[in-house]
C-alpha cells in the first residue's frame, strides 16, 4: 500500500490499524460500547494464557472470534487475565461470563462465582476449564464446580494427537438451533471424564462423539487413541445456565519445536453455530430465568 502514492504518515498509520486487527494477543475489554447502539448485553471472558501453547493459541484465537461476534451482534465483549475481576461486584455487570482455559484458584473468586451462577447468571467454559485430576497442579479441590456445577467429576485421560470428530447432536433444544443431527468437529484433544454424565438426571448431553469416529487418535501411545466407548463432549446442567464445551485445544508443531498452529477450533460452520447458539441464548436473556436456592 505504502508503494502508492499516499503519505508516509497516513501509511504508517494504516500499518498500524492492520496490526491492530490482526494481532493474535490477548484482549482486555476489547469490545467498548463507544458510539455504537446500546449492546445488547455484556460478556466477559477470564483465562490465564500461561501454560500448554496448544490453549495459548486457542484463548488468542477465541478472543479474536468473540471479539468479531460482539460486533456482529452487538453485545458488549471483554476479557482479562485478571481473575480478581471474578468478584460479586463486577459479575452484576456481565449476563454471561466465560472461561476459555482454566477455573479461579482463589476461594473468595470461587465464592463469588457459585453465588453468580446460584443467582441466575450464566457461564460458558472450554476444554481445559473442567480439568481436574488429584494429584497435578490443578488438583480437584473444589467439589462444588466439578461434581456439582460440571457434574463430570476428574479428568481421566485423552485422546492424543487432536483430532476432528463426528458429534451426535441433540435437536430441539435452544443450544443445537439450526444444526445437523451430526457435525464434524474441528481436530481437538478429547476428554474422558470421573462420571458418566448418563446417570445424572440434572445433566443433558448436547453432543457425543458418534461410534463412526473411532478410532479417535493417533498416538503414538495406544492408551492416547480411543476404540470404543461413549464419550459426552457438549453438555449443560439443567439446574443452572451453563454449557461446557469439551472444544479448545489447537494442534501444535510440538515435534519440530516451532509451536506453529496446525489447526484452529474456529471456523467451522456447525460448531461455530453451536458457540454462537449458546451466546445469544443465554447472554441475552430470552429464557426465563431459574434462581437456584442453596
Amino acid at each position: 500500500m505504502c508503494a502508492s502514492k499516499l503519505p508516509y504518515k497516513l501509511c504508517v498509520m494504516v500499518y498500524c490499524l492492520l496490526f491492530l486487527l490482526t494481532a493474535s494477543g490477548p484482549y482486555k475489554a476489547t469490545a467498548q460500547p463507544g458510539n455504537r447502539i446500546k449492546e445488547q448485553f455484556r460478556v466477559i471472558a477470564f483465562f490465564t494464557g500461561k501454560q500448554d501453547q496448544a490453549h495459548i493459541s486457542f484463548d488468542h484465537e477465541a478472543n479474536r472470534w468473540l471479539h468479531a461476534l460482539s460486533l456482529k451482534h452487538n453485545f458488549q465483549f471483554d476479557s482479562t487475565t485478571d481473575w480478581s475481576l471474578l468478584n460479586t461486584e463486577n459479575l452484576k455487570r456481565y449476563q454471561l461470563v466465560i472461561f476459555l482455559d482454566t477455573r479461579p484458584e482463589d476461594e473468595d473468586q470461587r465464592k463469588a462465582f457459585e453465588n453468580y451462577m446460584l443467582t441466575g447468571g450464566a457461564w460458558i467454559g472450554f476444554h481445559f476449564s473442567g480439568f481436574a485430576l488429584t494429584p497435578s497442579d490443578v488438583p480437584q479441590n473444589w467439589d462444588w464446580y466439578h461434581n456439582n456445577f460440571l457434574g463430570s467429576g476428574q479428568y481421566v485421560s485423552n485422546t492424543w494427537r487432536p483430532t476432528s470428530a463426528t458429534l451426535n447432536i441433540k435437536k430441539n433444544t435452544p443450544f443445537t438451533k439450526g444444526l445437523p443431527l451430526q457435525l464434524k468437529t474441528s481436530p481437538n484433544e478429547w476428554y474422558r471424564w470421573e462420571h458418566d454424565l448418563r446417570n445424572n438426571p440434572d445433566i443433558e448431553i448436547l453432543a457425543s462423539i458418534d461410534s463412526s469416529s473411532f478410532p479417535l487418535g493417533t498416538g503414538p501411545k495406544q492408551h492416547e487413541i480411543w476404540h470404543q466407548g461413549y464419550y459426552p463432549v457438549v453438555w449443560t446442567n439443567t439446574k443452572f445456565h451453563m454449557i461446557y464445551f469439551n472444544m479448545g485445544h489447537n494442534d501444535i508443531d510440538y515435534e519440530n519445536r516451532t509451536n506453529k498452529d496446525l489447526s484452529l477450533t474456529f471456523g467451522n460452520k456447525f460448531q461455530d453455530r453451536f458457540v454462537e447458539n449458546a451466546i445469544l441464548y443465554m447472554g441475552g436473556g430470552k429464557q426465563q430465568l431459574r434462581v437456584v436456592s442453596r
